[in-house]
């Protein structure tokens, strides 16, 4: 009989070979050999059940989404992704539960080049820990701090699905088809956009992955800069398609998708800034890459961290919740939602 304690699921389910890692799991420590002249960019997140994602979530797209959220901010940093460890409690030895989790979190590895070099397991409340470790040379990170007034501010992908998909899972909102579908894959199995992250290393002078909501996050990355930012709507991708037009138009739901592009999170888009000189060149990676890549605002002086919205006739907008943090009062939209 296969042996269901703590080490031998570990080598059941998570044991794979690590070529590029001169001792991998197995031991007290794994052995790890940057690139030489590089530097190692280390991230680590939780997800926990009930917070960050709902507890009947299908366990091989959790698998896949735990690796991927911690992938995304290797992506911002324009980090080569390397090694990963990953520490987990689990409420039973469930085999079913562990082999589609593993499916899930090994596919994410596979495509993207990473190596599994350790972690833990114990019993308790569903929670799940990844520490990603990337690498890059140090004069090419792309840091939150490096925006610079004129900048414009730049967004991947189509930022508010997710948080569709979470209302949509809730019952907040009932979304027609196809929007289940791709709203549901948006929340529940995120791209890291790591070869965006590399392909601006010499292009943007700050980036940050959307995890907490577009104007949270925005908020964050001008803080760090030291510097304020504009935000227009009339340039985001409205999801105009959703609402519909004319006699189909539904305002509630229009309006719905626009708070959740802007606030909703959980996204794993990148949000970057680059000289307005670099407009072609990140037009070209857009193309490059097949990724729609959106010029949403622009940097300037002002009060750190301030993030003005405009409508469509530049007059200002104000939103009530810009983002996820913990430790707030808790809201029904707000869990589970996006990482920290």
């Amino acid at each position: 009989m296969a042996d269901a304690g703590e080490f031998g699921l570990i080598a059941r389910y998570f044991t794979r070979p690590t070529p590029s890692a001169l001792l991998g799991p197995g031991d007290d420590c794994a052995l790890l050999a940057p690139t030489p002249g590089k530097v190692l960019a280390v991230t680590t997140d939780m997800l926990v059940a009930g917070v960050h994602f709902l507890p009947d979530t299908d366990p091989e797209r959790l698998g896949w989404k735990s690796l991927a959220v911690n992938l995304s901010d290797l992506a911002a940093m324009g980090a080569t992704a390397r090694w990963v460890t990953l520490a987990g409690a689990l409420p039973a030895a469930d085999e079913a539960w562990l082999a589609a989790f593993a499916r899930g979190f090994f596919a994410c590895a596979e495509a993207h080049g990473v190596e599994l070099v350790g972690g833990d397991t114990t019993a308790g409340p569903l929670n799940l820990c990844v520490t990603a470790l990337g690498e890059i040379e140090p004069d090419q990170a792309l840091r939150r701090s490096g925006a610079q007034v004129g900048d414009e501010v730049w967004v991947s992908g189509r930022p508010g699905l997710a948080a569709l998909g979470l209302a949509h899972l809730q019952g907040r909102v009932s979304l027609p088809e196809p929007w289940p579908r791709l709203c549901l894959a948006a929340l529940e199995k995120p791209r890291p956009r790591l070869a965006l992250g590399a392909a601006l290393r010499s292009v943007a002078h700050a980036a940050i992955d959307i995890s907490d909501g577009m104007l949270a996050d925005l908020g964050h990355l001008a803080r760090a800069s030291g510097l304020a930012a504009t935000l227009h709507l009339v340039q985001l991708p409205q999801l105009r398609e959703l609402a519909g037009s004319g006699a189909r138009y539904d305002a509630d739901l229009r309006r719905l998708a626009l708070e959740c592009q802007l606030s909703g999170g959980d996204d794993y888009e990148l949000l970057f800034t680059a000289a307005r000189g670099q407009h072609n060149r990140i037009a070209e990676i857009a193309a490059e890459l097949e990724l729609p890549l959106w010029c949403i605002g622009e940097m300037s002086a002002g009060t750190p961290g301030a993030v003005q919205v405009l409508d469509p006739d530049g007059e200002p907008v104000e939103f009530a919740r810009r983002g996820y943090e913990h430790f707030q009062a808790a809201v029904p939209d707000q869990a589970p939602h996006a990482h920290g």
